[in-house]
């Protein structure tokens, strides 16, 4: 596999919803057991923050405008670029069997909101598991030569792919038993179809409740995305330009929703869950420090 060069694609302008959620529909192949992802590199040039962008973001989820790009925006910013990997002919999956289970974001330094940017996004690793496989979207926001911020966005999908699976991954969420609550509020009514604006992501579960029921949820809820930031803007992370956010999905956070936001210091970090009011289980479980850890 190693000798097989990648299938590149460059974009300068952002990819077009209307096209991969098109994609979406296409019945695909499947992936044959001991198979593995094809090499997929996908690159946005001359990406910038529209102020109008950037002010939905903070309007959806509580981000003051005045601060510095946090390290969820580019995020948010780039997620088309993750539909449009996740839809591309060449992917052996269904978009709609990708369960968004776990965020490693890594921001190096401050993001000047007046700069251009590129991101590359690369399909990079697979895990076999007991109840289904695990593949890794990896990205990098470079200005020249600097790489100012990556991730590496892990999904799931259920089914037997292979009879060997490995070990788990080495990202713990940490352990808030014993957390206090530090504040509680109500989720935000509405706005899915808006929020799938900002990311690409206009998927049915985040803004009809009828398609949401159809896919065996009680009722559409809103995009992970929005979820983090609405628990950072209600903490104190880091002040240092270099900081590290972990991210566990566990759960659906309903429109409308009276939840809790748990927190505590640990040893090197701030960790917090976010969870439905008066229900033990998780719904986000995070970890927030300050430095740069591509681990």
């Amino acid at each position: 596999m190693d000798s097989i060069a990648p299938t590149v694609e460059q974009y300068h302008r952002a990819p077009s919803a209307p096209a991969f959620m098109a994609r979406a529909l296409l019945r695909l192949r499947g992936l044959r057991t001991g198979e593995c992802f094809p090499q997929l590199v996908l690159r946005w040039s001359d990406l910038r923050i529209v102020p109008q962008h950037w002010a939905a973001f903070c309007s959806a989820t509580g981000v003051r405008e005045g601060e510095q790009v946090p390290v969820l925006y580019p995020h948010v910013l780039g997620f088309r670029l993750q539909m449009a990997l996740l839809t591309h002919p060449a992917f052996p999956l269904p978009i709609w069997r990708a369960l968004q289970v776990r965020n490693h974001l890594v921001r190096h330094t401050r993001i000047d909101k007046a700069d251009s940017f590129e991101l590359e996004t690369r399909l990079e690793g697979q895990r076999p598991m007991a109840k289904g496989l695990e593949v890794n979207l990896s990205s990098r926001l470079t200005r020249g030569a600097a790489c100012l911020w990556q991730s590496r966005v892990t999904y799931f999908y259920h089914g037997q792919f292979d009879t060997r699976p490995t070990a788990e991954s080495a990202l713990r969420a940490p352990d808030l038993a014993r957390a206090p609550v530090v504040e509680r509020w109500r989720t935000p009514g509405g706005g899915g179809w808006h929020f799938g604006g900002l990311t690409g992501d206009y998927n049915g579960v985040h803004w009809s409740r009828w398609y949401a029921r159809r896919f065996g949820f009680h009722t559409a809820f809103i995009h992970p995305q929005r979820v983090a930031g609405l628990c950072l803007a209600r903490l104190h992370g880091p002040p240092a330009e270099a900081q590290t956010l972990d991210l566990w999905l566990r759960g659906p956070v309903a429109y409308g929703a009276s939840v809790e936001l748990a927190a505590g210091i640990g040893q090197d970090a701030l960790h917090f869950a976010l969870s439905p009011a008066g229900d033990p289980r998780r719904a986000l479980v995070g970890s927030w420090r300050a430095g740069a850890s591509v681990d």
